[in-house]
């Protein structure tokens, strides 16, 4: 009789209601289920760790279901087919699942697949970064809702975080005045130095009202927005008539509990006329192969430059997590689950 392979899978076992700890989230090992008519067998080689996770740990309202105590701890990954009862793929196959999770191997129904058309000079850690869905959420973030038009200016908050550093350099791209604000002078001189950025801010150490009067001395067009906050604020008091305001994150609330505060001069919006739209990258799907068309010949180009911070071995996956609410991750955060083939 053959062994059944095991799997490694971090399961939900209470909701956080501040930091996530070891008491949150526990490592398991269970049996890999057989297979059936019409799925794949998937071995997980990188797992995405985004601030979004902190949520859909949380019961409060949310763009999706929260995930439920007792179940495998949801998140997107990137592996291979190791098996097929598909027809759709076969085994060796790069692929993503639509609906994944913190474990080694994931088993999904074909039709919740999608292939990883890769690039034969990019590497596969970029379709979980660039080319992946923090690349595509800059992509329709900025173009769709920040509308850049030559001239603007544009201001990122989280700036040196995988999102933010892609859409300043998109902004850049497109004729803006870009100024990002990020955590320390070493991300700091990253922005300015080797991505193009016109200005960058220090939160940590620079007075973000005065440095904003400083290098937007005639207002911001568009802010991009990933933290929340008193950055938030400070930014969308500058915006501009007819300002837009990209609504990605609120990162700097995810821990807190209860209704996440908005910007407290709500009248502004009336009268300099803003247009405000929040966004999930979700919302974009069907538009997914024209962010990646875009992104890809910008990759390949040169024109887009990103860093990974890889976390060896899924053990790792909780400690590596906290990195995202520290400010302690340089570049887009994942998880290395397995070798690439």
């Amino acid at each position: 009789m053959t062994e059944k392979r095991q799997n490694q899978r971090w399961v939900l076992r209470k909701r956080p209601e501040a930091d996530i700890t070891a008491e949150h989230l526990e490592l398991v090992t269970q049996p890999v289920p057989d297979l059936e008519d019409g799925q794949v067998l998937i071995r997980n080689i990188y797992l995405s760790l985004d601030p979004t996770h902190r949520l859909w740990m949380s019961d409060r309202e949310q763009y999706l279901p929260p995930v439920q105590v007792g179940d495998v701890m949801r998140g997107g990954t990137l592996g291979v087919v190791e098996e097929s009862r598909s027809d759709r793929f076969k085994a060796g196959d790069i692929v993503k699942p639509v609906v994944g999770g913190w474990e080694a191997f994931t088993v999904a129904d074909g039709k919740m697949v999608r292939p990883v058309d890769r690039h034969p000079d990019i590497p596969l850690s970029a379709y979980m970064s660039v080319l992946g869905s923090t690349g595509i959420t800059a992509y329709f973030g900025l173009l769709d809702i920040g509308n850049p038009q030559p001239g603007d200016t544009l201001v990122v908050s989280a700036a040196a975080g995988a999102v933010g550093s892609i859409v300043g350099q998109i902004g850049k791209l497109k004729g803006c005045r870009v100024v990002g604000i990020a955590g320390g002078p070493e991300k700091c001189r990253w922005l300015t130095d080797e991505l193009g950025f016109d200005g960058a801010i220090d939160y940590r150490n620079d007075d973000v009202p005065a440095s904003l009067d400083r290098l937007c001395p005639d207002g911001v067009d568009i802010q991009f927005e990933n933290v929340g906050g008193d950055i938030m604020d400070a930014i969308y008091n500058r915006l501009n008539l007819n300002g837009r305001l990209s609504l990605c994150g609120m990162i700097s609330r995810y821990n807190d509990e209860g209704v996440m505060p908005g910007p407290k001069d709500f009248g502004r919006v009336l009268m300099k006329r803003l247009t405000v739209k929040g966004f999930i990258v979700i919302d974009y799907q069907k538009r997914f192969p024209e962010a990646l068309e875009a992104l890809t010949e910008w990759v390949s180009k040169d024109q887009l430059k990103w860093k990974n911070h890889v976390v060896e071995g899924l053990d790792n996956a909780l400690d590596g997590l906290s990195l995202l609410f520290t400010g302690g991750n340089d570049g887009k955060l994942m998880v290395r689950v397995s070798e690439e083939p």
